[in-house]
């Protein structure tokens, strides 16, 4: 903890682990936003394999995402198990910034770490550069949240929702493989539907599904209402980058060491562009998520750069705020509207997602 990179600015702080470049503390108002696995820590963390798993907290960048089976990488890649480089860190009242370089590139690409505040804002600015390198990319974002008594999510528009074969556990709620445009009717395991606006109640299960954003979509979004916190997070990100939203409910479906049925009302929201679940290889080829019209990875090149944008926002609601119906930047302002018509205005860095 003492290694860790940090920085503040107004209510928010965010600290860096550089040994594996992921976000371990993101604290708005002194409250921490993401969730930490219950092993992370203590001598049981071995257990979960991979280094990215052994400090499974916050939020860290995949680069590839999921399972590395076209290039020699540990689960998730090089970006969330190899050490980051700082390269600079400013801060003063108005503003606070940290840079991070990784030390390995990844297929031959070199990947710089940008974490933002601004002054007012409760939003943290992520920007993820990816330039030069060789072949086909995959990556996402896997900011992860505590759902303690469950809560609702809204999202931007989407085209469709997908499972692929096989279901990552076998205790599961949803159906593999499977596909419905009715986020509040998506297949079940047990012949009915599952409504995937609602975090379950119920616990004994893992599930991942992919939503793919609506044609055109400039700033896709997914907005928590935590039943338990109180709060409304909302995960932006830039859809034309990362067309898909992969929804990981880690639910107790995972009985064995470390996770002894005890990861519990855990979220990940991992915004990218991927093939859902099926690893590198398969996002290289055909498959069912390139089918639905979305690039499933990035292009690689010697002079070719992705800029991949990213940002967290949290507010604590009025009283009698209803269920988010929409979200949007407007000016220098995100919008939350409610199912009524109520809206919450929070500082927002309009030049963010337009640059």
């Amino acid at each position: 903890m003492s290694d860790w990179a940090r920085i503040t600015c107004g209510a928010c702080e965010v600290a860096v682990d550089p040994a594996l470049g992921n976000i371990r503390r993101f604290l708005v108002d002194g409250r921490e936003v993401f969730h930490t696995a219950h092993w992370v820590g203590t001598d049981r963390a071995p257990l979960a394999g991979a280094p990215v798993d052994q400090h499974l907290s916050g939020d860290f960048f995949a680069a590839p995402f999921g399972a590395s089976d076209l290039i020699d990488a540990p689960n998730h890649g090089w970006s969330a198990n190899a050490p980051w480089t700082g390269l600079a860190r400013a801060q003063d009242t108005d503003d606070a910034q940290m840079q991070f370089v990784l030390e390995r590139d990844v297929m031959g690409a070199r990947l710089t770490k940008t974490l933002a505040l601004r002054g007012g804002h409760r939003v943290l600015y992520q920007t993820h550069e990816i330039s030069g390198g060789q072949g086909d990319l995959t990556f996402a974002h896997h900011p992860m949240f505590r759902m303690a008594a469950g809560g609702h999510l809204a999202f931007s528009p989407k085209r469709a929702a997908l499972t692929t074969a096989p279901a990552l556990e076998p205790e599961h709620v949803l159906a593999y493989p499977a596909r419905s445009t009715d986020l509040r009717a998506f297949p079940a395991k047990d012949g009915g539907t599952f409504d995937l606006t609602q975090y379950p109640s119920t616990t004994g299960h893992e599930d991942f599904v992919t939503l793919i954003e609506a044609q055109g979509a400039a700033i896709g979004w997914t907005a928590l209402t935590r039943a338990a916190e109180g709060d409304i997070i909302v995960v932006l990100k830039d859809a034309r980058v990362a067309p898909v939203t992969m929804l990981w409910l880690s639910n107790g479906g995972r009985g064995y060491a470390p996770w002894d049925g005890r990861h519990t009302g855990v979220l990940g929201i991992e915004d990218g562009c991927a093939a859902g679940a099926q690893g590198h290889r398969a996002a290289t080829g055909d498959n069912a998520i390139a089918r639905e019209g979305v690039a499933t990875t990035l292009p690689l090149g010697p002079d070719v750069i992705h800029t991949v944008r990213h940002a967290i926002a949290v507010c604590d609601p009025p009283h009698g705020f209803g269920r988010v119906a929409h979200v949007r930047v407007e000016g220098a302002t995100l919008q939350i509207a409610d199912t009524d018509g109520a809206v919450i205005d929070m500082a927002f860095d309009p030049a963010f997602f337009a640059a």
